[in-house]
Formats: C-alpha cells, structure tokens, sequence
C-alpha cells in the first residue's frame, strides 16, 4: 500500500490513512549518531531536578514549586543539527513549557539569534501544543512563531524533535516529518540566524502566558513534571565567537557534512507529508497574521490553500475564539531570554 492518502474517503477511513501515512514517512530514520550527557551537555540549572541515567545515555528535567531544571550543549555550533526523544509529562500540564531551543542570547545580549521548539502544557484532558519560532540579530519585533497541535500524546512516548540549521535553510523535523522549512533570501539580511549558538533543554514555569494567555496556571499538587531526553545528537560545526584566535575546530569539510546529510534534503515524500501536517495541525502561522504584518515578512511563501483557511490574525478560520490576552515575555532565566511579540494569544 502506498503511504500518499486519497482525500475522497470517507472520514473515519481518511484518517486512518492520514496516521498510516505518517508512520509510513517516519521509517526510514537519519543517520543519527547519539552521544552520551557528558560527551555533549553539561547541566545549566536545577541542581538536583536534572537526573542522568546510570549509563549516561538519557536525562529527566524536573519542575517542582522550587525550581524547574536545564542543560545545554558544553560548545556552541556555527550551523549545525540538533535532535533529541522527548518525552512530556502527562494529565495536568497547564502553565508548563518545555523548551529545545538554540540561542546566543548571553553572548550576544542585543544581537542574539535563536531558534525554538516550545511545548506549551494543557488542562487536564487537553492535548499539548506547541510553536516553532526564529530569531535573527535581535530582530525581536519581528516574531516568527507558528503553533500546531500533534497527531499523538507527546506523554504516552518518545518521538524525536530536530531542529537542522545552515547557512541556507532552517528545517524542523518531528520524528522524520518536516514541519516548517525556512530558506533564506537576501531580504532577510541579518535576521537569518547566523552566530555561533549552544542547544538547551529547559522545563520551566511559563504560568503567565503558556496556556490560553495565561489563564490556567501551574498547579504544582500534580508535582514534580518530568520530561524525558534520550538519544540525543549535536552534529555541527563547533565554534566559540569569542575566542581572540579562533580555533579551526570547524571546518569546511564539517559544514559540507551537515548539507550533505540525509536530514539536509527533504524528499518528496517528506515534502508531501509537511504539507498534509500543515494543512491538518498549523493553527497559527505569522505569514497570514496581516493584523501583525500587512505585509508578510521577506522570507514567508505565501501558499493560496493554507491562506483561505486563515483570518487575517493568522488564526485558523474554523472554530476556536480570537478574543486578545495579551502574551508577556518569558522569564530570564540562567541561559535563556524569551522575546516574544505575539500581540494576542491564538489559543485564546
């Protein structure tokens, strides 16, 4: 059987091949190397609620009323692919992000680039959702964020979340799935991540703005939230922006690898399946938000069937409320700046 799908079956049966399909596009996994906590990581903060396993090989980031835990990558990479199995803490979840996210914001105070996979936890019963979003040179006003929802509990199991960066393209990945596909054009200028950055993992109370603006917040009688990291991978181009005499840890022949991957290149078959996960689980994207942008930012491609379903709040025309609740930034934590500038909550 063919993984494409046919859009003429009926519903229930429409659906069974939308999830077969998925399954179908997942198993040809990348050529992953995975590398132990320490070969990689060191912790950022926590103290005791970021947990190792015995073999070195996996970590717990644990939230509880005290304090909420993270690491990041022991170098920071000039381009490079990032990927680890998540796992989210189930039943009662709201006010929660767990973030995977690429930064130089405490080098680059000003200036920073970053790019983000932020899990935002739910009401008891309700699923997780969660937004990607770039940033480039500081470029704050200028918020890039999409959100979706999943075709599966982020809490029943593993799946793998990518992020792949280089000097032409931004690509997230769930499991083998591409989700969103930034390429850069000359308009885009500096905004375009392009600095040296380090790879976090973070769970941390966002009470204030996580789940619907901040309505619902953390109830820590359902404590201590754990997420799960395993099969981490760090394949770039190590590079410290800081050094006097740079070192030639990062090589041509590095950068050659990493868009040459497998991960590099999206299939037509992939292709396929990041439009099927756009049309069916993007609830938000900046390029149809004319509200924010009346005129789309240089880098959106405008796609005629993703703008019908639209408002012009970038909020999908079916269902749902679109009254504003106003999102503020996140906190400043050890090794993160949050700057956000949605001006409303979509999940409002």
């Amino acid at each position: 059987m063919d993984c494409l799908c046919c859009w003429s079956v009926s519903k229930p049966l429409y659906l069974l091949l939308f999830f077969y399909f998925f399954s179908c596009t997942a198993k040809a996994a990348f050529n992953l190397s995975t590398i132990s906590f320490d070969e990689g990581y060191s912790p950022l903060f926590g103290d005791g609620n970021l947990v190792r396993s015995p073999d070195g090989r996996s970590a717990r980031l644990l939230l509880d009323r005290f304090t909420g835990a993270g690491f990041i990558s022991s170098r920071m990479y000039k381009y490079g692919f990032f990927s680890a199995n998540i796992k989210l803490p189930g039943y009662y979840t709201a006010g929660l992000c767990v973030a995977f996210y690429t930064s130089n914001g405490d080098v680059f105070k000003k200036t920073h680039d970053e790019l983000d996979i932020e899990f935002l936890g739910n009401t008891k019963g309700e699923p997780w959702r969660f937004q990607t979003n770039l940033y480039g040179n500081g470029s704050t006003s200028h918020g890039r964020e999409e959100r979706y929802r999943l075709w599966f509990d982020p809490s029943k199991e593993f799946h793998r979340y990518s992020i792949l960066w280089t000097a032409k393209t931004i690509i997230f990945y769930i499991d083998d799935v591409p989700i969103r596909e930034v390429i850069r054009n000359e308009e885009m200028g500096s905004e375009f991540p392009s600095k040296p950055m380090s790879l976090y993992a973070t769970i941390w109370d966002a009470s204030n703005w996580a789940t619907s603006g901040g309505k619902y917040k953390v109830n820590y009688k359902y404590a201590p939230f754990v997420s799960e990291f395993k099969d981490l991978a760090l394949e770039g181009c190590p590079s410290d922006p800081i050094e006097e005499f740079p070192s030639f840890d990062c090589h041509e022949s590095d950068i050659a690898r990493l868009e040459n991957a497998d991960y590099a290149t999206i299939t037509r078959r992939q292709r396929s399946a990041m439009r099927r996960f756009r049309q069916r689980y993007m609830y938000y994207s900046y390029c149809y938000d004319a509200l924010r942008y009346p005129v789309p930012l240089p880098e959106c491609v405008i796609i005629p069937s993703e703008k019908e379903r639209f408002r012009d709040t970038g909020r999908l025309k079916f269902g749902g409320s679109h009254q504003g609740g106003k999102r503020r930034s996140r906190r400043r934590g050890r090794g993160r700046v949050q700057a956000s500038t949605l001006e409303y909550d979509p999940d409002m």
